[in-house]
């Protein structure tokens, strides 16, 4: 992979890292329909202009059934699921499992997409690596707990949806424009969580949101949102969705490190010894054989 991938990978992890600190602070104020509803509309209200003033979100509109499908198990399906799953089961787990993402995303490169390339020795190798240092990373200590096999299977479904998605785009919406793609499927998700958000934001701003708040929903929308997802489908040009997916990887390290930043969280052993195995397993993965 060329070093403008390397650095799209590492900085695409960093962008859907930092929302797990952006959603812990804006859910203290607000409910997940209005969570998703205000980032996926400040990402459109960005996007949109832009692609209409390229030219893009015309190819876009044309391929509306792809998009739909794109922004439904991309983002309508697995944001609802994780956040309500994470209200029920550790933390931990819940990183643990949309960790897996890479996994199913290898394997449907692989039998659906002909990517015969990520069945490569070093590529599976590295696939392992990486995965032992997220479980690293989270802990064993944090996956202890009974939970309902409903919350398993609903990230699981997420993580699913996450891998799926990325094939979905790059096998149907390569000669798209990116931002008319990413523009209109915010779009699509805003029209949907519109009712539900609506509804409860009235309240929400009654009962006095704090600065913070506003300011995760704003983070959300523009890094998160807008411009993660822009730097992602480049990133699927340049390595297939297959490898694409391990971003999920590294974003679990930057979730960690920003909480020991922000949110003064302790360095623990598995921070020290997972982090190097998640960069050596990422890299090991993304390079073509």
């Amino acid at each position: 992979m060329s070093r403008r991938g390397f650095y799209l990978f590492f900085a695409i992890g960093l962008a859907w890292g930092v929302p797990y600190f952006l959603l812990a602070v804006a859910g203290k104020d607000f409910s997940t329909p209005t969570v998703i509803f205000s980032r996926v509309l400040i990402g459109a209200l960005i996007l949109v202009p832009i692609a209409i003033k390229r030219g893009a979100l015309k190819p876009a509109l044309k391929a509306w059934p792809w998009v739909l499908a794109f922004a439904a198990i991309e983002m309508i399906g697995p944001w609802y699921l994780l956040t309500e799953a994470e209200r029920h089961v550790p933390s931990g787990l819940a990183g643990l499992m949309i960790s897996t993402v890479p996994i199913f995303g290898m394997l449907i490169a692989f039998f659906f997409q002909g990517d015969k390339s990520v069945g490569h020795p070093k590529t599976l190798i590295g696939l392992a690596i990486g995965f032992i240092g997220v479980v690293l990373l989270v802990g064993i200590d944090s996956l202890t707990g009974t939970f309902e096999p409903i919350y398993l299977l609903m990230l699981v479904l997420a993580a699913l949806g996450y891998a799926i998605a990325p094939a979905v785009a790059n096998m149907k919406l390569q000669g798209v424009p990116t931002v008319g793609v990413i523009g209109l499927s915010l779009s699509i998700v805003a029209v949907f969580y519109a009712v539900p958000a609506l509804s409860a934001l009235p309240g929400e701003i009654a009962a006095g949101p704090h600065i913070q708040g506003w300011l995760s929903l704003l983070g959300l929308g523009v890094i998160s949102s807008a411009l993660a997802f822009v730097m992602f489908f480049e990133l699927v040009k340049e390595v297939g969705s297959g490898r694409a997916t391990l971003v999920t990887y590294p974003n679990t390290a930057w979730a960690l490190l920003l909480g020991i930043v922000f949110l003064h969280e302790p360095i623990t052993i598995g921070l020290i010894t997972g982090l190097p195995l998640v960069a050596v397993g990422s890299y090991l993965a993304l390079r073509k054989h």
